[in-house]
């Protein structure tokens, strides 16, 4: 069947690929929803104001509507109408008067430009969302454009494909890293293109770091309520298009840029890893609006109560929780990863509230379809895969919980390695911590790699402000600093922020020091947060989701000569780790001799665990002893309180050891210290010694 729309003409066409396919002649389109009653396809002028044309998807195969338009070519600016039950108590919100963007568009043009006409019921009528409102959206919304994927060659991508136990990662942001970077042209700031600049990639290379993990970079509305306060969405975890590129980072490329700045780290051999964000979308609860997945098919985008399908189930706390356990809300999830491996020549990935994921109607499940489906694909199974083990719902913290072949954001790594250098008396957790989380990890031949450790992130305080300041300071997020966690487990060692005292400056950069030092030395995947390594400031605010200003972007200039020191410590411990194999382990099973010592010199007793913090850990490999330059017997002190301790020293075989690092001064290093001896260990200091 043909019919004919504004010189258009559209046939039956094919359901097996979704989204808008060009071939050369023509393009598809296909569109999932299993209650919709009829969907029309508009077509958009370039401005994206005006249709040119509606035409009506011909065929139904499969829960697909689908229908081919010969000639119409990429460029091309299009968006969907879908007809059915608007039955909001049954789950059904159908509206055909809301333009609604394809699920599967590859790119989207304009922004979302909040208009009342964006909701499916009447805002001001007392019944809410029961409401039916016939206002028009196509005016205020993003449309989809036909874009050419022929061209990727896929079978082109040289990748890195790091070792998970050389793996550092670097989580930054592409605007925050570029945006202040006077090394970076200036029309490139802020842009994929400046995230690929020589300059950014050199400098993160310098680092030594290994693995970028890009914050969200799908495509993202700015909420409306950020907006009315003149904020916006900075963080950008409030995905709307899950196969297009937020098209606010796009530079001189545009679209190609993105593709061009995986390639230039790729060529520098480091990896890009996505955050990504499929647990909700942008479309909010039952009040929210209608942009996409809830006009195309409610029921099954979305979870929904089982018994009052009005109401969404919000285990992710933004008002929705996709619904994974559908198999074409699977399937889109899984197209959309494999797009961004296979398209866009990503790495991996980590997943924002990754539980959700694995949720399945009686809850979570690490045999679960996604994650049965993972593991199973020859793609995905094959690219690193970071989870973010929790959400609000019911047994949503599942740290330890993800099945083998994942990586999972430790959570306990962070809180107890702050809690320890604070001085609480938490050791024995410590000392599991710094061995790659054995408890939680060392199962179903899991890794120690497993465990991704941090110390901050881009959720709370900066390593900066870790040690600078007691409470949190969110009052530009015009929330009346109610906002953001109140847990930080911080300290600012006696002024809140930034302060003259020399003795307090001091403590807080040795903190620093001890701080990235016990990361770098932990066995687990480190993860460093951008700016971490030269002190980066967010004032105080441990919230930053809606400032896309000075509070989030990474300052380079004007800083002081401490930032530069603690930067140049940051390499080097960087590289030590990387070139000692007794830092970062692969296994469990790798030999590897752990001994624990008490200030006495005496083996650490289950008693002594709870008399306090001040301890000592041997690490010997003795399959590592006959290679040349690396270390196969090491101590390392530990003392997390004010003052100094006469740490005796262990008798452990023949020889001397020599002072690799005191991060009390971390130009001291070459000493001799000999055994059975008392060393004098400074207070909150970290100490490494290597057997001559």
């Amino acid at each position: 069947m043909d019919t004919k729309n504004n010189n258009f003409t559209i046939s039956s066409g094919s359901w097996e690929q979704l989204g808008a396919t060009y071939d050369g002649e023509g393009t598809n389109f296909a569109l999932f929803s299993a209650h919709a009653e009829r969907v029309e396809l508009c077509l958009f002028d370039s401005s994206g104001k005006i249709e040119i044309g509606r035409l009506e998807l011909p065929e139904y195969t499969h829960e697909v509507w689908h229908g081919y338009v010969p000639g119409l070519k990429p460029g091309m600016l299009y968006g969907y109408r879908v007809h059915g039950p608007f039955d909001p108590e049954s789950g059904h919100r159908f509206n055909p008067n809301k333009l609604l963007i394809d699920p599967y568009a590859k790119e989207l043009v304009g922004e979302v430009e909040w208009n009342e006409a964006h909701f499916g019921y009447d805002l001001q009528h007392e019944d809410k969302d029961l409401t039916f409102d016939e206002r028009d959206s196509g005016p205020f919304t993003p449309k989809g454009r036909v874009i050419d994927t022929n061209g990727h060659e896929q079978n082109t991508v040289i990748r890195p494909n790091v070792p998970w136990p050389k793996t550092i990662v670097y989580e930054t942001h592409v605007k925050g890293f570029t945006q202040l970077n006077p090394a970076i042209p200036l029309d490139l700031r802020g842009t994929f293109d400046g995230m690929g600049h020589k300059a950014s990639i050199d400098y993160i290379k310098s680092l030594g770091i290994t693995s970028v993990e890009l914050m969200p970079v799908h495509y993202f509305p700015d909420d409306q309520h950020l907006l009315e306060k003149g904020l916006h969405n900075f963080w950008g975890y409030n995905t709307l298009g899950f196969f297009a590129p937020a098209s606010r980072y796009y530079g001189p490329r545009g679209y190609d840029g993105f593709r061009e700045m995986v390639r230039n780290y790729h060529d520098a051999g480091l990896e890009v890893i996505l955050d990504v964000v499929y647990n909700h979308t942008a479309e909010g609860n039952e009040l929210g609006p209608t942009l996409s997945f809830k006009g195309i098919d409610n029921f099954s985008y979305y979870r929904t109560l089982t018994d009052q399908h009005r109401y969404y189930i919000n285990d992710t706390g933004t008002g929705n929780t996709v619904n994974t356990s559908h198999p074409r809300v699977l399937q889109m999830v899984l197209d959309s990863l494999r797009y961004w491996v296979q398209h866009m020549e990503v790495d991996g990935f980590r997943f924002d509230l990754g539980t959700i994921l694995g949720r399945e109607p009686e809850g979570f499940d690490e045999r679960g379809g996604f994650f049965d489906a993972i593991a199973q694909d020859p793609i995905l199974s094959r690219v690193k895969l970071i989870g973010e083990p929790w959400d609000i719902g019911p047994g949503g913290y599942q740290v330890g919980g993800f099945p083998p072949g994942w990586a999972e954001w430790n959570d306990k790594y962070r809180d107890t390695i702050r809690d320890y250098w604070k001085g609480d008396n938490v050791a024995n957790d410590f000392a599991a911590r710094l061995l790659g989380s054995g408890d939680i990890y060392d199962l179903r031949g899991r890794r120690p790699w497993a465990s991704v450790n941090f110390v901050a992130a881009h959720d709370g305080f900066t390593l900066n402000d870790l040690v600078s300041y007691n409470e949190k300071h969110n009052d530009a997020n015009g929330e009346d600093n109610n906002d953001g966690h109140n847990d930080n487990r911080s300290y600012n060692y006696g002024a809140e922020g930034p302060t003259d005292d020399a003795e307090i400056n001091a403590v807080r950069e040795r903190q620093k020091r001890n701080f990235l030092s016990t990361l770098f030395l932990s066995h687990g995947t480190p993860m460093l947060l951008a700016g971490d390594e030269f002190g980066r400031s967010q004032m105080g605010n441990n919230n930053g989701y809606c400032q896309d200003s000075e509070i989030s972007w990474v300052q380079w200039e004007g800083l002081p000569p401490s930032n530069e020191d603690l930067r140049e410590f940051t390499r080097a411990i960087i590289a030590l780790r990387q070139s000692q194999p007794i830092f970062h382990r692969d296994s469990w099973r790798d030999g590897m001799e752990v001994h624990w010592f008490n200030a006495g010199g005496g083996e650490q007793l289950p008693e002594h665990w709870q008399e306090g913090g001040t301890i000592g850990l041997n690490l010997t490999r003795p399959d590592l002893d006959e290679q040349e330059g690396v270390w196969h017997n090491v101590l390392v002190l530990f003392n997390p309180f004010e003052g100094s301790v006469p740490f005796h020293i262990p008798k452990i075989g023949e020889g001397k050891w020599i002072l690799e690092l005191t991060t009390a001064d971390p130009l001291q290093r070459g000493d001799e210290v000999e055994q059975d001896t008392d060393f004098d260990l400074e207070g909150r200091t970290l100490v490494i010694l290597r057997r001559t």
